[in-house]
């Protein structure tokens, strides 16, 4: 029931909070496919580490309606916020006087998230997955390092800064830049 819950209530708020997000930002669509695609890739990620947990004993989800002992749903939030969101904020603010807000983020999305599995899955029995081995934590941590800096270096190989976005709009909206050329 957890998953079907999850889906009904928690996705929708998770796609409009990220639409709002992206009509803030205003990043171009090139950015956005490649905050998406780093996103993917930190729930591949993920998930193949959760694949690989479960079939170690290091932990395994505790709720009904998996597939391939995943709860595939879930996912959704590493790729819209923990993946593109992180990304296009870090990527916002790296040339602003916000620029430290962007290190926060670098830093803080894999810190909280390991802390997150460690309060709710190591240390309590509140959340989804438990933790069955002295090994989930780091192989948790290590984990959201991965994740997190594989689909931001992904990202980042790829994507403009926002500088030169910036300048090439300029230079677009100018009376004699290259949108009168067309």
């Amino acid at each position: 029931m957890e998953i079907r819950a999850f889906l009904a209530l928690v996705v929708p708020f998770i796609i409009i909070v990220y639409l709002a997000i992206l009509l803030c930002i205003r990043a171009p669509k090139q950015v956005v496919w490649l905050s998406l695609l780093g996103g993917v890739v930190a729930a591949v990620i993920n998930m193949a580490v959760d694949l690989g947990a479960y079939y170690a004993h290091w932990w395994s989800y505790t709720i009904d309606d998996l597939t391939l002992h995943l709860p595939i749903p879930f996912y959704i939030s590493q790729v819209l916020i923990y993946g593109s969101v992180a990304y296009l904020l870090i990527w916002r603010f790296w040339h602003t006087r916000l620029h430290w807000l962007a290190w926060v983020l670098l830093v803080g999305v894999p810190l909280v998230g390991f802390l997150r599995d460690l309060v709710y899955n190591g240390l309590t029995t509140r959340g989804y997955a438990q933790w069955q081995s002295p090994l989930a934590g780091p192989v948790d941590f290590v984990m959201w390092l991965l994740l997190f800096y594989a689909g931001y270096f992904l990202f980042k190989r790829f994507v403009p800064t926002r500088e030169t976005w910036l300048e090439e709009e300029a230079a677009n909206e100018a009376p004699g830049g290259q949108a009168a050329l067309r």
